[in-house]
């Protein structure tokens, strides 16, 4: 009876633990994006930054493992790292596989995975992996494994009409072999390989690229294969094109509202625009709150490459933290990086590991209150305010304020529909010498030199 009992308290323990695997208990993490080869190398703090960023930079499981508590302290707890597989020449992303079955040696060995995500784990920082079933690397396909005949293999065309779904689906992306899914092997194999390496790695969820080039019927048994969170790339701005992969999988990546952000922070354009988009997307997503919310990756020039305004990068990242969706933060952000178009934005963060700097800062105080609100992301979100030049919102009983008026700029309104009741004290967490009492008539907010505010009860 003894045994029966503490075999069933081991399995209670084992579920708990891995309580991430499911869509609900993604909802309230906040995610950082790594590329393995670009955050750390074992022991680099020392070293200069990498001067070739198309060639492998010696970034490494044991580098990430090292660095953990860099990311710990900024407030995430839950990181997506860059495809782990053996890839072709060069691949030091991780997108061109050459052996899925197989760990490229240039980030360590099986082990050393092994070793990064438990000690993840033991921090409480879930780990997701990115995957690719579109496509494989460049070279000799008889070389690779398991997919090595040309039956496996949709005829060489490439993608010129990006509007032509079947040439999307059926032809390759900038070159690189296109894998046949309607082939019972492909299908078969991919399934048995993503709930393999998800339980081999013991992995929390998956990041799965290309999503468009794969038939949707696909994605659906990929998915019950996967059996943990799904968040795909479809870069795609329209909302009725992101919604047909939602379901199958669990999430999309909102490339409809990083375009929005783009708008509305990088080049000025009116905040309503951001209304505009969150509003389609309620009445066409069943569960707004589970789509990836950022405003840069390794796919697109940095932020602050198209604005090097910090003041309106903290407003965007205010709304990617705070807003509706799960907040994914790129690597590098923090130590405010400004890299163009690929490769140029996936520069070696080592060794900028400087956790004073102002954007480190303000996004581990964001974090760091986040984590004081019971399921934050699952609070409602109720518009509060929204103009040309300020929106303002609330998620439970925390209202934030954002402008995109830029540094020196101000404005300033009156919000009469407000979380708090009369009487209430507010007060502004980034600036806690900023109060305010709530009266009949609301308040009266004033920005000045653009920054972002967030209030909540004194």
């Amino acid at each position: 009876m003894k045994t029966i009992s503490v075999a069933i308290l081991l399995l209670a323990l084992f579920y708990s633990v891995h309580a991430g695997y499911k869509a609900s208990a993604w909802r309230n993490k906040v995610i950082y994006q790594v590329l393995v080869d670009r955050f750390a190398g074992y022991n680099s703090d020392s070293w200069a930054p990498c001067w070739d960023l198309k060639e492998y930079c010696s970034g490494s499981f044991k580098g990430l493992e090292q660095k953990l508590g860099y990311i710990e302290n900024m407030g995430f707890d839950a990181i997506w790292i860059s495809p782990v597989v053996e890839n072709t020449d060069k691949g030091y992303h991780g997108y061109w596989a050459k052996d899925i079955y197989k760990i490229n040696s240039h980030y360590g060995t099986a082990q050393e995975l092994k070793n990064l995500v438990t000690a993840a784990h033991n921090k409480g920082i879930w780990v997701m992996l990115d995957v690719v079933a579109n496509h494989m690397g460049y070279g000799d396909i008889s070389t690779f494994y398991p997919f090595d005949l040309d039956e496996h293999y949709h005829p060489s065309c490439e993608i010129v009409d990006w509007g032509n779904q079947w040439e999307v689906e059926n032809c390759r992306l900038a070159g690189l072999p296109d894998l046949k899914q309607e082939n019972k092997f492909v299908k078969d194999e991919l399934k048995y390989w993503v709930d393999w390496i998800v339980k081999e790695y013991n992995f929390d969820g998956i990041r799965i690229d290309t999503i468009p080039e794969i038939p949707v019927w696909f994605w659906s048994e990929f998915h019950t294969s996967a059996n943990v969170f799904t968040i795909g790339e479809a870069f795609n701005g329209y909302v009725d094109y992101l919604k047909k992969y939602v379901p199958p999988l669990d999430a999309v990546l909102n490339y409809a509202m990083y375009y929005a952000f783009k708008d509305v922070f990088m080049y000025k354009q009116s905040m309503t625009r951001i209304r505009d988009v969150l509003n389609e997307e309620y009445s066409k997503f069943s569960d707004v709150q589970l789509l990836g919310l950022f405003l840069d990756n390794h796919d697109v020039p940095r932020f602050l490459n198209f604005n090097s305004d910090w003041t309106l990068l903290k407003n965007n990242l205010a709304w990617v933290l705070l807003g509706e969706g799960i907040p994914i933060v790129y690597y590098g952000t923090e130590q405010a990086y400004s890299g163009g178009s690929d490769p140029k934005n996936r520069e070696s963060l080592y060794p900028n590991f400087n956790q004073n700097h102002a954007i480190y800062e303000f996004i581990k105080q964001i974090n760091d209150y986040r984590k004081t609100v019971i399921n934050y992301n699952a609070q409602g979100y109720v518009e509060r305010y929204v103009s040309s030049d300020m929106f303002a919102w609330s998620k439970g009983y925390t209202l934030i304020v954002t402008s995109n008026v830029g540094s020196g700029g101000s404005t300033s309104a009156t919000f009469s529909y407000l979380p708090f009741g009369v009487g209430t004290t507010i007060v502004n967490l980034l600036d806690t010498s900023e109060i305010h009492t709530v009266q009949s008539w609301g308040i009266y907010v004033t920005i000045s030199n653009g920054q972002p505010k967030i209030f909540k009860q004194l």
